[in-house]
């Protein structure tokens, strides 16, 4: 119980904008064989989700402190995520999965005022399809 308490975290974590990484931990576990893969990508995905829904969050409260000194993100950088999820629009987020842009995007996603629902389902399907081709491929079922 404590490994996927574990591997929940880490996901959590890894979808936020801090340099985290689950898929080391999640490959590790499916060689173990300690607990049944469907379940294993079922925690993965539901905590690096989870995660993403706490980055649209954050992004829907993001520009009220965009004047404040401390302020972390350059306006020129929330403008050019911005017009970036506005060309691209919300199907961008079937790459939330990526490293390096799908944590920015889910940020983005909250600030552009994306739909909740559209915003879960995208990232949902986006985040359990990496965690379930890694697992194919970890155990060589590809």
């Amino acid at each position: 119980m404590l490994e996927l308490l574990g591997l929940f975290a880490v996901a959590l974590g890894a979808a936020s904008l801090l340099p985290m990484a689950s898929e080391p931990l999640l490959v590790g576990l499916l060689l173990l064989g300690g607990q049944p893969v469907w379940l294993l990508v079922a925690v993965a995905s539901l905590g690096n989700t989870l995660g993403s829904v706490i980055n649209w969050a954050l992004g829907l409260q993001l520009l009220r402190w965009q004047d404040r000194r401390w302020f972390p993100v350059k306006p020129s950088a929330l403008e050019r995520a911005s017009g970036w999820y506005r060309r691209w629009g919300y199907w961008s987020l079937l790459l939330s999965w990526a490293p390096v842009i799908g944590d920015p995007l889910t940020l983005a996603a909250g600030v552009m005022r994306e739909p909740f629902w559209r915003f879960l389902l995208l990232v949902a399907v986006a985040k359990t399809g990496r965690y379930v081709v890694l697992a194919l491929v970890t155990l060589g079922l590809t």
